[in-house]
């Protein structure tokens, strides 16, 4: 069901590290042109470190495992690029449509297509009101069924951090720091939670993958990278922010799917723009890291 393009089949077939990239992002994370900058951005980046970027994305219903230029092109452009998780997949499939996967359609289609590690920015959660709404990711979900690494710098602060870590928990989903034991919290290093394991290499993340498949564990890992301390946002500043925008969200009365679009452009708008630039660095960090570890998985092969 899935169609690859020439430069990931080829590195499919001879066994040489890919790494997964979502689309979303691109269609609905940012801009043009600067969606299709960062696009090219990132696949340069796997490409400079040795592996082979494979962003994905579905193109009239197929999924495309790979997006050439012209096609990514279309994700940063089109009018009409449907926000694609798990649950959508068939729908878009039955009526050939353009959709940009998010973290959970990624990871389930790159688990098929054989990929073991996917990089993001952050994963999404449980939100603050999730006793009365229900509110939690579909990407939590994925992580349940998708053997390979997720490599993200946390989850966003505006979720329910701690109602988040405790559902990893009870899924059996586990979780490290990449050199830290502090969990983070996507626009800053540490979300003020502490994490059980941690790790210093990308070797140990590939040892952690392998004794996984060898217990048969197809559950994903989630490999926790704070975002670089030079880019993360001053934990004063962010708290500041965040309870002023929570607020503000409740004045509004917003609600839903559109509780995580407002709070972005709310702390965007309140930094003059340096929460941006924070999101597009810890993205930058992770595909590095994710990478490294696409790399580390192969020669303990």
């Amino acid at each position: 069901m899935l169609t690859y393009s020439k430069e990931v089949e080829r590195a499919l077939k001879s066994n040489q590290p890919v790494v997964a990239l979502e689309s979303t992002i691109i269609a609905h994370g940012l801009p043009y042109p600067e969606n299709l900058k960062l696009a090219a951005e990132l696949e340069e980046i796997v490409h400079s470190l040795g592996a082979t970027p494979a962003t994905i994305g579905l193109i009239d219903g197929e999924p495309v495992i790979g997006l050439n230029q012209e096609q990514l092109e279309l994700m940063a452009q089109g009018e009409h690029i449907h926000k694609v998780s798990v649950r959508d997949l068939a729908i878009a499939k039955a009526k050939k449509l353009h959709g940009a996967t998010t973290v959970a359609s990624t990871a389930y289609l790159a688990a098929q297509a054989g990929i073991p590690v996917f990089a993001t920015g952050g994963l999404g959660g449980v939100h603050r009101d999730a006793k009365e709404t229900y509110d939690i990711s579909a990407d939590l979900l994925s992580l349940t069924e998708t053997p390979l690494i997720v490599v993200s710098s946390g989850v966003k602060s505006i979720l329910d951090i701690g109602a988040t870590l405790e559902y990893l928990e009870t899924a059996s989903i586990p979780v490290v720091g990449y050199r830290t034991n502090r969990f983070p919290g996507f626009y800053v290093q540490d979300s003020g939670y502490s994490l059980d394991w941690s790790i210093d290499s990308p070797k140990e993340a590939a040892a952690i993958f392998h004794a996984q498949r060898e217990m048969q564990n197809n559950n994903a890992l989630l490999v926790a990278n704070p975002v670089p301390e030079e880019y993360a946002l001053d934990a004063i500043t962010h708290e500041q922010i965040l309870r002023e925008s929570l607020t503000e969200l409740n004045n509004q009365g917003i609600h839903g799917k559109k509780v995580t679009p407002f709070l972005l452009k709310y702390f965007k708008e309140k930094t003059q723009g340096e929460s941006l630039t924070t999101n597009l660095e810890l993205v930058k960090s992770n595909v590095r890291l994710a990478s490294q570890i696409a790399i580390a998985i192969k020669e303990k092969e």
